[in-house]
C-alpha cells in the first residue's frame, strides 16, 4: 500500500467473496494465537471466526460467522468460544502488537474513542446518550492503534462501564463483570487503555497522539507526563492555557482560550511545509494557566512543564482550523505536522477496514464476549490491511528516520516510583 495519507484503496479487493487472504491468515493466526489458545480446537475455532471476520459481508453476528463452517452447531460452539470460554485475551492483543511493530514498525501511538450504538440497554456497558452533544445510546471504547503512514492497527482495547453497570448486581451477573472492576470516569479509561499497554507490554517508545476534546486536558497531560509518554494533542479552541513566553502578546495574564492566543499572534505565521502539504503555522509556547496542574500553585509560567501550541491556518482569512498542544517542545514544527497526520490514517482504516471486520458489531451481552470478539476483529483488522500491502514478517523498513529521533518529550523532573495503579483482571484482560 501506498504511504500516501490521500490515496485510497479496497484492501479487500484482492480477495473475492468466500475466500480470504489465507497466507496472511494463517500466519498472523499463528503468531497471536500461541500466545493464550492452549489447545488445538481453540485455535482452530479462532482462524474460523477470523476468516468468518474477513470473508463474511454485512453486519459480523454471530451466525453469519458460523454459516462458513457449519450452520447451527457451528454457531452455538462459536458463540461458547467467544463468550464463555477460558481463553484469555490480553496476551493475543500483545502478540498482535509484537507482530505489527516487526513488520510495518509503528511511527506513533494513536487513542482513539470508539462509539457503538445500541437500541437497546442489555448490551455490556451500555449509556445514554446526550441531547447537548447528539451522543447516541450506545457502548463507549477507547482503542490504542499502532500507526504508521502506511497502516494503522488497533492493539488494545478498554470498554468504558458507567457506575450504573458496576453499582447494579444484577446486572454485573448478567454480564459477567469481573467482581474487581471499579467505576472510571471516560478520562481514567482512556488514560488506563494507555498505560497498561505502556506499563505491560514490550512495545516501543512513541509519541501518542488523541483528540481532547471533552476530556480533562491537564489530567490527561499529567498523567502521561508522568509516565514519560509525550503527547501530541488536538484540542479545542476554547481550552484553556497561558502563554509562558514574555516576549509575546497576553504573557501574565493568566488562562485564555487557545483560540485567543494563537489570534493574538497571527501576525508570526510562517509557511511550513510537510510532505505534499503546507500550511500558515504559529507556535507559542504556553503551560496551563491559573495553578500548576504538576505540583504546587505557581505563577504562570514559572517552574511549570511548558508546552507547545501550535495554530495552524489553510486559509489565512479564517480563524485556525486546527489547534495542536504538545510536551515535544524541542520537535522540529513540520514533523509535529506530520504526525498530526497519523490520526487521520486511524480514522480512515477505521472507516474502510476496521468497520468492515466488525470492530463495532458484536451483538452479544457479555464483558468478555465483547473483548474477546473486538480482539479477534482487531487481528482481522491486521490481516486484511497486511494482505493487501504483501508485506510479510521479515519486511525491512526503518522507523521514520527523519522524524523520530529529533522527537522527544520535554525532561520530567524525578520523582518517588509509584506503585501501577492498574491491577484488575479487566486491566489485564484476564478470564476466568
Amino acid at each position: 500500500m501506498s504511504g500516501a495519507l490521500n490515496q485510497t484503496k479496497d484492501v479487500f479487493a484482492d480477495f473475492p467473496d468466500g475466500a480470504g487472504p489465507s497466507d496472511v491468515v494463517s500466519e498472523l493466526a499463528g503468531a497471536v494465537f500461541s500466545a493464550s489458545l492452549r489447545r488445538r480446537d481453540q485455535r482452530a475455532k479462532g482462524e474460523q471466526y477470523l476468516r468468518g471476520l474477513l470473508t463474511v459481508g454485512g453486519r459480523k453476528t454471530m451466525r453469519n460467522v458460523a454459516s462458513l463452517v457449519g450452520g447451527s452447531a457451528a454457531e452455538q460452539s462459536l458463540q461458547h468460544f467467544i463468550s464463555s470460554s477460558t481463553w484469555d485475551w490480553a496476551p493475543v492483543r500483545e502478540a498482535l502488537a509484537c507482530y505489527v511493530q516487526r513488520t510495518v514498525p509503528p511511527q506513533a501511538w494513536v487513542l482513539q474513542q470508539m462509539s457503538i450504538p445500541k437500541a437497546g440497554d442489555q448490551s455490556v456497558g451500555v449509556a445514554a446518550g446526550s441531547p447537548a452533544t447528539g451522543e447516541a445510546p450506545g457502548q463507549r471504547a477507547y482503542g490504542l492503534w499502532f500507526a504508521s503512514e502506511e497502516m494503522s492497527v488497533p492493539v488494545n482495547w478498554r470498554l468504558h462501564l458507567p457506575e450504573c453497570w458496576l453499582q447494579d448486581t444484577s446486572r454485573r451477573r448478567r454480564a459477567d463483570i469481573p467482581a474487581e472492576t471499579v467505576a472510571e470516569s471516560r478520562d481514567e479509561c482512556a488514560v488506563a487503555a494507555v498505560r497498561e499497554t505502556m506499563d505491560r507490554w514490550p512495545v516501543p517508545p512513541r509519541p501518542l497522539l488523541l483528540n481532547a476534546g471533552g476530556h480533562d486536558l491537564p489530567m490527561l497531560m499529567r498523567e502521561f507526563g508522568d509516565a514519560g509518554v509525550p503527547v501530541l494533542a488536538r484540542i479545542g479552541p476554547s481550552s484553556r492555557l497561558a502563554v509562558a513566553d514574555p516576549a509575546l502578546p497576553g504573557y501574565g495574564a493568566g488562562a485564555v482560550s487557545a483560540q485567543q492566543i494563537v489570534e493574538a499572534v497571527k501576525g508570526l505565521r510562517h509557511p511550513v511545509r510537510w510532505g505534499g502539504s503546507s500550511a500558515l503555522v504559529v507556535a507559542v509556547r504556553v503551560v496551563f494557566g491559573g495553578r500548576a496542574p504538576f505540583g504546587r500553585a505557581e505563577t504562570p509560567g514559572r517552574g511549570q512543564r511548558s508546552m507547545l501550541l501550535l495554530g495552524v491556518w489553510n486559509d489565512p482569512l479564517r480563524p485556525a482550523g486546527e489547534l495542536l498542544l504538545t510536551d515535544m517542545t524541542e520537535a522540529p514544527v513540520p514533523a509535529l505536522l506530520r504526525m498530526s497526520r497519523l490520526a487521520r490514517r486511524v480514522s480512515r482504516d477505521f472507516t474502510e477496514v476496521g468497520e468492515r471486520v466488525g470492530l463495532r458489531d458484536f451483538e452479544g451481552r457479555s464483558f468478555r464476549g465483547w473483548h474477546r470478539h473486538i480482539t479477534l476483529a482487531s487481528v482481522a483488522h491486521a490481516a486484511a490491511l497486511l494482505g493487501g500491502t504483501g508485506w510479510g514478517e521479515n519486511t525491512a523498513r526503518g522507523p521514520w528516520p527523519a522524524l523520530v529521533p529529533s522527537v522527544a518529550p520535554v525532561p520530567v523532573p524525578l520523582r518517588t516510583a509509584r506503585p501501577p495503579r492498574l491491577t484488575s483482571p479487566y486491566v489485564a484482560g484476564a478470564s476466568a
